[in-house]
């Protein structure tokens, strides 16, 4: 995914993340660049694998508000980013890993869930710079005959299983929708109206701040013709030290639609939205 990527046009990142299945792991061959993820914040519900990943690498790169949550657990150099300066800062990482370093991309929550244009990004800044001419990966690859460092994805746990539990949501009963991506919304809007309004399942979604917020879903969700009486639950900053949920009628929350900045919603950009079908 050389090109450069465009919002509308793409090549979308997560596309090319999903591409293709991770090759089989050599143990004596093997020396990937990670992607993990974190858990939703609270370092409880970091993985053991995932926390090794971290502590081992020699490099971890990431938005700020991600790696603050796992600085205190590595001696690695810190690679922090915001989607300003993220190409800059995937592509001093890239090339640290082409040199020979180990690295570590840390993502919120599952990649599996709502991190694949971060890892398709990781994955192509990597692959950019270790088939450089100049590079030692590239140099290795030539001798080896294996041109690739692979990017093996660790899972976290996520807010989406964090919110099913609190919601009473099980996963088989529910559809998940994240719109917690750039680009074009469309198709991902129409697949949580079709769930809510036609299939009748549970809903869980996260909301893309700050033009996709709960209440704007619930405004949406309301104008398909889905029934302003639906059970729906804000879960606000899960597992941190200031949880909270929020419970209203789908037709009460439609009433927080509206805005495109963090002052014009009553909830931070830490929520998953559940709406529930009777029971």
């Amino acid at each position: 995914m050389s090109d450069e990527y465009d919002l509308d046009a793409g090549p979308d990142p997560a596309t090319f993340a999903a591409a293709t299945a991770e090759p089989d792991i050599d143990e004596a061959a093997d020396d990937p660049v990670y992607a993990v993820g974190v858990g939703p914040g609270n370092q409880e519900y970091l993985t053991p694998r995932g926390e090794r990943a971290i502590r081992e690498a020699d490099v971890v790169v990431g938005f700020t508000t991600v790696v603050e949550f796992v600085e205190d657990l590595t001696d690695a150099d810190l690679l922090t980013c915001g989607y300003k300066d993220e190409a800059e800062a995937l592509e001093e990482f890239g090339e640290r890993v082409a040199a020979g370093e180990s690295g570590t991309a840390v993502a919120m929550g599952d990649p599996n869930h709502s991190g694949y244009q971060f890892v398709g990004k990781v994955q192509d800044a990597v692959e950019q710079a270790s088939t450089s001419p100049d590079s030692q990966a590239r140099q290795d690859a030539v001798e080896s005959e294996d041109p690739e460092i692979p990017v093996r994805v660790i899972p976290g746990i996520s807010a989406i299983q964090m919110a099913a539990s609190r919601a009473r949501t099980p996963m088989e009963d529910t559809e998940f929708v994240t719109l917690h991506k750039s680009g074009d919304l469309e198709s991902d809007m129409d697949r949580l109206v079709d769930a809510v309004t036609d299939d009748e399942r549970h809903l869980l979604t996260l909301p893309r701040p700050y033009d996709r917020m709960p209440g704007d879903i619930a405004a949406t969700l309301l104008e398909a013709g889905a029934d302003p009486d639906l059970e729906a639950l804000v879960l606000e900053k899960l597992t941190h030290d200031k949880e909270e949920i929020h419970r209203f009628t789908l037709g009460g929350l439609s009433e927080h639609a509206g805005g495109n900045g963090p002052d014009e919603t009553p909830f931070s950009d830490l929520v998953v939205l559940a709406v529930r079908q009777p029971v």
